[in-house]
């Protein structure tokens, strides 16, 4: 799948409506002061660091979350239909969830998570094109996640740090604790990371057969990812944004 500059700016815009749409108060405040801050690496990075995993090119990290939280809605609905019972947590815990499910995959404060990769070999016969960047503290992403939602004081429940924690499913043996518990007394509570973990695997399995039954990332993205470089500062998905892409790109055109 290939993104253009519109398409990226797009989705950013529809990631900040939908924290406007879902949210109120203190806490949307808040998601929106962390979403701006990191908006100049989140609004670029990818969402995996290997070609034929998911969304892995410029952007790609947004259009999966926005992506997680619409199949998220629907598992929701088709759960609550087919008599699941779901009263037992909200549909804004839901949403929460969905949208910082992979917030870790943002960097930190300072730092993007995804670095290209220097290696041409690994990018060529591996579709190696992403690394963990070095310079950032090592944690797992659902850490991170939660590191940074605390970090703007932003408040989150026990129903969603759970399922953030746990959205990666029985695919992280972390999980084993919450998803294979010994006896009833250790169940979950409720069907949340389910959920959620089920939009997670439904978003990335589209996102794959987008890859390899789709137009697959253009040529100069995919092998020859360019440095994020210095960035301006992006208070809001509209300001100053040409000049922001004109920053990390130049004149060249990533995006066919």
């Amino acid at each position: 799948m290939n993104l253009t500059e519109d398409q990226i700016l797009e989705n950013w815009n529809k990631l900040i409506q939908a924290i406007e749409d879902n949210f109120e108060g203190d806490r949307k405040n808040k998601l929106l002061e962390l979403y701006n801050k990191l908006g100049e690496t989140m609004m670029l990075a990818p969402a995996s660091g290997i070609e034929h995993f998911h969304n892995c090119f410029a952007g790609g990290y947004v259009d999966h979350v926005l992506r997680v939280m619409s199949c998220a809605d629907k598992v929701y609905n088709m759960w609550k239909d087919m008599g699941s019972h779901v009263s037992n947590y909200s549909h804004e815990e839901l949403m929460f969830a969905a949208l910082n499910h992979d917030l870790g995959k943002a960097g930190d404060i300072d730092n993007e998570y995804y670095v290209p990769n220097p290696s041409e070999w690994h990018r060529k016969n591996q579709g190696k094109i992403y690394d963990p960047n070095p310079n950032i503290q090592h944690m797992t992403v659902p850490h991170r996640s939660i590191w940074l939602l605390s970090n703007f004081g932003i408040k989150f429940s026990q129903n969603e740090m759970i399922a953030i924690l746990t959205h990666d499913g029985v695919y992280d043996s972390a999980n084993d604790a919450y998803l294979k518990p010994y006896g009833k007394e250790k169940a979950l509570w409720n069907n949340l990371p389910i959920v959620l973990h089920h939009a997670d695997h439904m978003a990335s399995r589209i996102e794959y057969e987008n890859w390899k039954f789709g137009n697959k990332i253009v040529e100069s993205i995919s092998k020859n990812p360019k440095p994020y470089g210095k960035k301006p500062k992006v208070s809001t998905a509209n300001d100053n944004a040409a000049d922001l892409f004109k920053d990390l790109f130049g004149d060249n055109k990533w995006f066919g």
